[in-house]
């Protein structure tokens, strides 16, 4: 029979009330105005003082001239203003660009005029590697001429028409933080409650841009309803209360923190905020705030704080659950690492919400190793055969599609694009090959680029990589497909060895040997000490573009000298 998997409707159901962010802000400050909010850079605040310190913030983005509808970018690391600022910008309808903290000229001039942003938001300080303003400036030299940047018209973007910084220099002549926020006193009660109450649930809230490898981004749209209910669908499956104290160490202008914040915002739970990872201070914080969830979510972080030689001193007994993605193998490691909490994974994307599936905590392991879970309430699944575009049979392998309340609302100014993504009937191409079981367990494979067709067999590169994290020198594995005269594709792996771990190419070679097919066998082993990143994922695209096809392996000769 097809298999498709549709989870039963949220006990919310589909009414408009409190699913606009400044509403759970709203409910979080009535039902637990003294319970701790956020934590972070060594500051907390109460759901009643987050509150208060974002009307403040959205009084003063009205006070500058900014209203419903319009697109203010947030171009800054992580930071206290950040949350602030993009609770702000909801509350008073209009919507958050969250722009990459990495990106530089040519990838914020094009943000900016994509979005066609109105204001835009940076730092010329933050973490000591960020100087929002220099890039700026350099995108747009025409504002260095600006007298006053609350009142820019550069010709390359039209529609901006002011930049603030939320951190300056000691020699910085603009307006502080502090002074922009001085005019929101300026502001009647009435006008902000007039724009707060305007708010639809299915205007924007947050465009993200989506990291791109060859093309240039896409404007992820994502609408108050959605955001806000993939939110509760985490909290529910997470079993998330307000006793809850959140951890998560990734980019705010990622869905792996705007989604927990969410979570956290619509059962009063706490989020702590992490302005750069570091594994030692990683390791106090958890002990020291009492974290009960920790999502670290990539597996070079978790692998970071493992090796690190203060991981088997702290308590982190408080711990119940830690969420990593990865293949078995590698999760199983980090299951073993955290013996008293509960190892759950995921799937999902930010044109579905963020996530769309987690694991139940009261899965086997098998279960949370190997699958990533059912989906949650309001979201439906199912796996298109990848020759026909049909509705896969049980258990076969195929494109995994979504649909449901969590669906963004397309690309921002692309809609050929928005059509491209989306199928006849309603559902989301992911472009990522799956399956899903009896249950309803989704299963993921790979992105289609991340499918090796070696001498006409297809081969998942998680595959590979989970294999190779079986090996105790290994802490990481990443394969990739690089060219091959003989087979079209061979798979090469670039290895990560644990602290002290020595081995060469060959001694990697040899560990796959009679353990796994010839043809997955790596015919490339290359030692990496630092990963190419994005803000939160290993770019594979670079290591394929860095990648010399010398020293290759025989594995013929390697085989026949084993048996």
């Amino acid at each position: 029979m097809p298999v498709e998997w549709r989870p039963i409707a949220s006990r919310r159901g589909s009414d408009a009330s409190g699913h606009q962010v400044g509403a759970t802000l709203a409910e979080a400050r009535r039902r637990w105005p003294d319970s701790p909010a956020l934590i972070m850079s060594g500051r907390s605040a109460t759901h009643d003082e987050i509150w208060r310190q974002s009307e403040t913030c959205a009084k003063a983005l009205i006070a500058h001239g900014i209203g419903p509808h319009e697109n203010v970018g947030i171009y800054l690391p992580n930071s206290w203003e950040y949350v602030i600022l993009f609770n702000a910008v909801t509350m008073i309808g209009a919507c958050a660009v969250a722009l990459n903290a990495r990106f530089r000229e040519h990838e914020l001039s094009y943000a900016v005029r994509k979005a066609d942003l109105c204001a835009l938001f940076t730092s010329t300080q933050g973490d000591g590697n960020f100087d929002g303003r220099k890039v700026l400036l350099r995108a747009f030299p025409e504002i260095l001429a600006a007298k006053d940047l609350a009142d820019l018209h550069p010709s390359d973007a039209p529609t901006l028409k002011s930049v603030f910084l939320t951190e300056a220099a000691d020699d910085e002549t603009r307006p502080s933080w502090k002074e922009f926020l001085g005019k929101a006193s300026a502001v009647p009660q009435a006008e902000f409650d007039r724009m707060f109450e305007a708010v639809s649930p299915e205007d924007d809230c947050l465009i993200m841009f989506s990291s791109g490898t060859t093309a240039d981004p896409k404007a992820c749209r994502l609408s108050h309803r959605a955001l806000t209910l993939s939110g509760e669908g985490m909290a529910r499956r997470f079993h998330l209360s307000s006793q809850d104290r959140f951890w998560d160490p990734l980019p705010f202008f990622h869905m792996s923190t705007m989604l927990p914040l969410a979570a956290c915002r619509s059962v009063g739970a706490c989020f702590i905020g992490v302005s750069r990872f570091e594994a030692g201070a990683a390791l106090e914080e958890i002990e020291r705030t009492r974290a009960t969830i920790a999502y670290p979510a990539f597996s070079t972080i978790t692998t970071a704080m493992m090796a690190h030689p203060d991981f088997a001193a702290r308590d982190l007994s408080v711990l119940r659950l830690v969420l990593n993605v990865g293949p078995p193998d590698l999760l199983r490691k980090f299951q073993a690492a955290f013996p008293r909490a509960v190892q759950v994974s995921c799937y999902g994307l930010t044109e579905c919400g963020g996530l769309s599936c987690y694991n139940e905590l009261d899965e086997t392991l098998e279960q949370r190793v190997t699958t990533s879970g059912r989906p949650i309430d309001g979201v439906e699944a199912r796996i298109a055969d990848l020759a026909t575009g049909g509705t896969s049979a049980e258990g076969g392998t195929g494109e995994i599609q979504l649909r449901g309340t969590t669906l963004f609302s397309g690309y921002y100014g692309d809609e050929a694009r928005t059509r491209e993504a989306m199928t006849a009937d309603g559902w989301l191409r992911t472009g990522d090959i799956g399956t899903i079981d009896a249950d309803g367990r989704v299963r993921y494979v790979g992105r289609f680029k991340d499918m090796l067709r070696i001498g006409g067999e297809n081969v998942a590169a998680a595959e590979i990589e989970s294999f190779l994290t079986t090996h105790p020198a290994i802490r990481l594995a990443q394969v990739v497909g690089v060219p091959d005269g003989r087979l079209d594709e061979v798979a090469a792996a670039f290895v990560e060895l644990e602290n002290g771990a020595a081995l060469t190419e060959i001694d990697v070679a040899r560990f796959c040997a009679h353990r796994i097919a010839s043809y997955k066998i790596p015919r490339y082993v290359r030692f990496v000490h630092e990963w190419p990143m994005s803000a939160t994922k290993i770019q594979k695209f670079r290591l394929r573009e860095n990648f010399a096809p010398d020293r290759m392996i025989d594995v013929s000769a390697l085989l026949k000298a084993g048996r």
